[in-house]
C-alpha cells in the first residue's frame, strides 16, 4: 500500500502542488501579517520561525484524517471486501495505510522547507533534525489516518465523513500549540492542549526544527508512539466493520 501510493504521486504530481497551497498561504500570508504585529510571545523566536513546525504538522494532520475517504471509496468499489478475504492480517492493513498517508505527509515536509527557505526562516537542517522529523511525521501521520479510518468504519456516506473530518481537524488544531503557546490559553483549552497529539507532534518538530531544546523530545516521540499504536489497534477492530 505504501508503494501504491508512491506510484500514485509519481503519477500525478500535481498533487503535490495543489496540497502546497494551504501552507503556503498559512505562512506567506497569516505567518507574514502576524510577525509584523509581534503580539503573540515566541520566547525569543520570530513568528514566522515559531509557526512552520505548526503549519508542518497541520498540513500532515489535514491530509491524514480524511485517508478514511479511501477507505468508503474501496469499499463502495468492493476493493476492501477483496483484501478483508485474503489472509493478510488486518493489521498491515492497516498499518499500509498509515504509512502510505506518512508518505503524503513527506511531500508536505519538503514543500515546507522550501517555501521556509524562500521566506529565509532559519530552520535546523542536519540529518538528525530530518530523520527525526521523518519520524515524528510518519507517527503523526499515523495516529491521525487511524483516527480517520475509525471515523469511516462509523460512518457510511463520504459527506458525512467530510462533515466530520472538518468537525475533528479545526478544534484539534486550534486546540494546539501550532500558532500560539498553550502558555497564553485560558487554562480549560491548556487542558485539551496538553491531550491533544497533535500538540506533541508540533513541540517535536519545533525542538528539531527551531530550537534544538530536545529535552522532551523523547517525551514527546514516545506520548505520540503509544497514542499511534493504540489508535492502530483500535482501528484494526474496527476496520472489518466497514463492510457492514
Amino acid at each position: 500500500m505504501a508503494e501504491m501510493e508512491v506510484r500514485k504521486l509519481l503519477h500525478d504530481p500535481t498533487e503535490i502542488v495543489t496540497r502546497a497551497v494551504q501552507p503556503i498561504l498559512w505562512l506567506g500570508i497569516f505567518g507574514e501579517a502576524l510577525s509584523k504585529i509581534r503580539a503573540i510571545p515566541t520566547q525569543g523566536l520570530t513568528y514566522l520561525q515559531f509557526i512552520t513546525p505548526g503549519i508542518l504538522a497541520q498540513s500532515v494532520t489535514f491530509i491524514a484524517i480524511f485517508y478514511g475517504l479511501s477507505v468508503i471509496w474501496e469499499r463502495d468499489l468492493g476493493l476492501l471486501q477483496k483484501f478483508l478475504v485474503t489472509p493478510t492480517p488486518r493489521i498491515a492493513l492497516v498499518w499500509g495505510k498509515m504509512i502510505a498517508a506518512g508518505i503524503r505527509g513527506l511531500t508536505q515536509a519538503f514543500i515546507i522547507f522550501i517555501f521556509a527557505f524562500i521566506l529565509n526562516i532559519h530552520l535546523t537542517i542536519n540529518l538528525i533534525s530530518i530523520v527525526g522529523v521523518m519520524f515524528i511525521v510518519l507517527l503523526g501521520a499515523g495516529f491521525f489516518t487511524g483516527l480517520s479510518m475509525i471515523i469511516a468504519s462509523i460512518v457510511k456516506t463520504r459527506e458525512r465523513f467530510m462533515g466530520i473530518g472538518q468537525v475533528i481537524t479545526q478544534p484539534l488544531f486550534f486546540a494546539s500549540n501550532a500558532i500560539y503557546p498553550i502558555s497564553i490559553m485560558p487554562s480549560w483549552l491548556q487542558f485539551i492542549a496538553k491531550i491533544n497529539p497533535l500538540s506533541y507532534m508540533v513541540d517535536g518538530l519545533r525542538a528539531l526544527l527551531i530550537t534544538g531544546n530536545t529535552l522532551q523530545l523523547s517525551t514527546d516521540i514516545t506520548i505520540l508512539f503509544i497514542a499511534t499504536f493504540i489508535i492502530s489497534l483500535i482501528s484494526v477492530y474496527m476496520y472489518p466493520k466497514v463492510v457492514i
